[in-house]
């Protein structure tokens, strides 16, 4: 009777899309993340069609209107060199998505690579690899960082570089501990024993298994290297002029003007402000819906059909549920 009866549950609780049900759990659960979503989808679409939205070629510039305040030409006002603020503003969400996309990429790779490694090896390699990266963590980030594009020189190349290979080396520790933590179950062992080689095991039960915190790192580490991006173009050790980045909007012409034309300054601000922000709230969304620790099925909780139901009676129906899949 009871196999009866949970059993199409499983079978349509099987059948439905695993991408259908994170957004569904993601409209239902997280509203702020949702519209984190929005926010990062529109800038994505801007930094694509950037070009054609712009309502003037980002470095023309109108010598009869330098410093125009917003009016109905100049939607954001003009530069201290007649250049249109929105249309500067476009083209720096391109340049920040390159960075964004490009570093948290390469921020993946390497702490994908690297951790993996020495989590799945162990033993001695473990131990020196992570001391290693203790001993290049307690170098404050910033300071490392403007090192290394004083050595490689300025361009959003070597931006993308420098924050993707320094700010990999910090997420190397969390996917070691998620590897650690799949090459204690039973199916690892079982496939040792049948003599599965290490690079099926890895490409076959390892790398899928930590797919969901690949992810993550992905999606979190995407609002710090844009900010990060930022920060070095506003100590002007980023993007070089004219290129407009944002932090360099806000450290040259922002910071020259800023009280005879405040609008150099505040527009900048504000899309640096909201990009942050929808990208942080996307990110801190997708890792609580992604993240096994953070859903249901675990301790005094069971979780049947994304829906947590507590007590004893989650543990019968979660049971219920195994035994007839």
């Amino acid at each position: 009777m009871t196999e009866t009866t949970v059993a199409p549950a499983a079978k349509a609780y099987k059948s439905r899309s695993q991408l259908a049900d994170f957004f569904t759990r993601l409209v239902k659960k997280k509203p702020l993340g949702l519209a984190g979503g929005i926010i990062v989808l529109l800038l994505l679409l801007v930094a694509v069609i950037g070009p054609l939205i712009a309502p003037f070629p980002w470095d023309e510039i109108h010598t009869v209107d330098k410093l125009t305040s917003p009016n109905s030409q100049y939607l954001l006002g003009t530069d201290n060199i007649g250049r249109d603020l929105l249309s500067r503003i476009i083209r720096g969400a391109r340049i920040s998505i390159y960075v964004g996309l490009g570093a948290s990429a390469l921020n993946v790779l390497i702490a994908t690579s690297i951790g993996m490694f020495s989590g799945y090896f162990g033993g001695k390699l473990d131990i020196i690899v992570q001391r290693f990266v203790d001993a290049l963590l307690t170098f404050p980030m910033l300071i490392i960082v403007i090192t290394l594009m004083n050595l490689i020189g300025t361009g959003i190349t070597q931006v993308i570089i420098v924050l993707g290979i320094w700010g990999g080396i910090g997420w190397i520790r969390v996917v070691r501990s998620a590897v650690i933590s799949i090459r204690q179950n039973v199916y690892i062992e079982a496939a040792r024993a049948i003599g599965c080689s290490t690079s099926k095991m890895v490409t076959r039960h390892i790398l899928p298994n930590i797919t969901p915190v690949m992810i993550v790192i992905f999606s979190v580490a995407m609002s710090g290297n844009i900010l990060g991006e930022a920060s070095l173009s506003f100590l002007g050790f980023g993007i070089p002029p004219p290129e407009p980045s944002w932090g360099g909007m806000l450290s040259g012409e922002g910071r020259q003007y800023m009280y005879e034309a405040p609008w150099l300054a505040v527009w900048p601000g504000v899309a640096l402000s909201i990009a942050v922000y929808g990208i942080n709230m996307w990110g801190d969304a997708v890792r609580d819906l992604l993240d096994p620790r953070l859903r249901g099925g675990v301790g005094r909780y069971g979780s049947i059909g994304g829906k947590r139901i507590k007590g004893d009676k989650g543990k019968k129906q979660q049971n219920a549920t195994e035994v007839a899949q």
